[in-house]
């Protein structure tokens, strides 16, 4: 066995062929059923020309099929690229062109818009349908077909290494995409469990790896899209440690849907991105058709890849009798850089209430100055939230970005995507947000995210959004994008005394504006371009 996600994935199925591995809808999958339909489609890929490196594309809500090619290309030695079913045309042509995707796999739903694109982008040699009744109804071929074609013909895997290539595309907060680009072992590392992030402890071979899925079953929840980088290494994750994996099979996000899940599968582990899903799941978890359900196996509640605010903390905590909370900070480009676990018996007032971790194994903030280390006992410096160790060799085709993300500091490698951080008296970690989006309001940085964190403590604020608009004296001035609750009203006087205990004057909104939703991407990143277009919008109409 190699250090390979493919190795590791059959290490598993050998050790627990038996066990359930995959439920999506309807499908239950046993370990050594998900591994036999992958065998069929890796045969099915090589024999439409995918190869070692060849990068497919994979564009689609969840569904039993995203799972099975995604496995497939891993066992190939190929890359499945995730593709945001939220694009629009020409994000769509610049992630395909940009990530020299050969093979593009596409569900029915989007088919009008892989028509349009596909005359645009010469490397694109064929699309696949994934849900197409015959060969009249897509583009090139369907899933089924190449299917049939390779029926008869065995798997026989390629050489594999913990050299091979792995890349992950992310649309961070701002800009066009960027394909993260891994050394297969280093992924393994960092996103897939091989560290722990909080003990250290590594897996010295493929064989321990894989040994972990010998520990009693664990039935888990994973509710980002799969296209998604957070859903991918929850999958994975699960998949290594020998877990049951429920996937969510809405195409929108229902909170009552996953209550019923939690009930109906005895759910014990829960994963979430942040506010985006945290939010509507602890205001579903206190009506009453949710408050007699029999929600009790579930006793780890874990959020990434968003800040999870305290108040909604608090309702699962009060809520969930036995529940552990594990809040963790990361980036795609780092893996976990800081984690947190909560309880009935956690302090979560005054400071608590802003996003503090312990800080991982192998993570660092560095001075944005010089990029030296900051000491621990250094309280006032805010530098760049970093991770050392096994991390990416570069962002695809993008050297300039590549040179300010993945540095050489004195022999040793960081990664430090703009996560902007820094230390408390007692070691631990306040994240203050991404750098690329602060606001310079009068000389002073302001970061939203710490913001948006003060704003939604308050109790008539549903969700919120924090943004910097121009302004003739201070360069910018802070503006919130508020969704309140259930139509409320609130005004400006009302946030701000709401807000004067949490964080200085300086930092509180000097306007706001409503908006009957936030927008977010199905994973629940905030999207800050649209939230200042609303606020410029309705500054000039006022």
């Amino acid at each position: 066995m190699e250090f390979n996600a493919a190795d590791i994935f059959e290490g598993v199925v050998k050790r627990i062929p038996e066990r359930e591995a995959l439920i999506l809808g309807d499908t239950r999958l046993t370990y050594q059923d998900l591994n036999d339909r992958a065998d069929k489609m890796a045969v099915a890929l090589r024999n439409i020309g995918v190869s070692k490196g060849s990068h497919i594309g994979i564009y689609a809500f969840n569904c039993i099929e995203w799972i099975e090619i995604m496995l497939a290309a891993y066992k190939l030695c190929a890359i499945p690229i995730n593709i945001n079913y939220r694009y629009v045309e020409d994000e769509l042509i610049y992630l395909i062109d940009n990530a020299d995707i050969t093979h593009l796999f596409y569900q029915k739903a989007f088919e009008q818009l892989v028509t349009n694109i596909k005359p645009k982008l010469p490397l694109l040699s064929r699309c696949i349908s994934m849900d197409a009744s015959g060969e009249e109804d897509c583009l090139d071929v369907n899933i089924q077909n190449i299917l049939d074609d390779s029926q008869e013909q065995l798997f026989s895997p390629p050489e594999r290494s913990g050299d091979d290539k792995y890349i992950l595309y992310t649309g961070g907060t701002t800009g066009y995409p960027k394909g993260v680009v891994w050394r297969m072992e280093d992924v393994l590392m960092t996103l897939g469990g091989g560290i722990d992030p909080v003990s250290g402890h590594k897996y010295q071979t493929p064989e321990e790896f894989a040994d972990k899925s010998l520990q009693p079953q664990i039935n888990a929840l994973a509710l980002a899209p799969l296209m998604h980088g957070a859903a991918q290494w929850q999958t994975f994750n699960a998949f290594f440690s020998g877990w049951k994996l429920v996937l969510n099979d809405q195409k929108s996000f229902d909170p009552n849907h996953v209550w019923d899940l939690v009930e109906k599968e005895k759910i014990m582990n829960l994963t979430i991105t942040g506010d985006g899903m945290g939010r509507p799941l602890s205001d579903a978890l206190l009506k009453s058709e949710n408050k007699f359900k029999d929600l009790s196996s579930l006793f780890i509640l874990t959020s990434t890849a968003s800040i999870l605010s305290t108040s909604i903390k608090e309702t699962f905590l009060s809520a969930l009798e036995n529940l552990i909370i594990i809040d963790a900070v990361g980036a795609s480009e780092t893996g976990a850089t800081g984690v947190n676990m909560i309880t009935k018996d956690s302090n979560l007032t005054g400071l608590e209430k802003r996003p503090r971790f312990s800080k991982a194994t192998y993570s660092a903030i560095l001075h944005p100055d010089n990029l030296v280390k900051i000491d621990p006992t250094d309280t006032e410096t805010i530098g760049y939230l970093a991770r050392t160790g096994n991390v990416p060799i570069e962002y695809y085709k993008d050297p300039e970005k590549s040179k300010k993300t993945f540095v050489n500091i004195e022999g040793v490698r960081y990664s430090l995507p703009g996560d902007m951080a820094k230390y408390e008296e007692n070691g631990e970690i306040t994240l203050l947000g991404r750098g690329s989006i602060s606001i310079n309001s009068g000389g002073e940085k302001i970061f939203p995210e710490e913001v948006e964190i003060a704003l939604k403590s308050h109790p008539n604020i549903f969700d919120c959004l924090v943004v910097g608009l121009p302004h003739e004296t201070w360069g910018e001035s802070v503006a919130a994008v508020i969704q309140s609750r259930d139509q409320k009203s609130i005004d400006l006087a009302e946030i701000k005394d709401a807000l004067k205990t949490q964080i200085a004057s300086y930092k509180h909104p000097k306007e706001i504006f409503f908006s009957e939703m936030i927008e977010r991407s199905p994973s629940g990143k905030p999207n800050y371009d649209w939230a200042k277009g609303v606020a410029l919008k309705l500054r000039n109409e006022s």
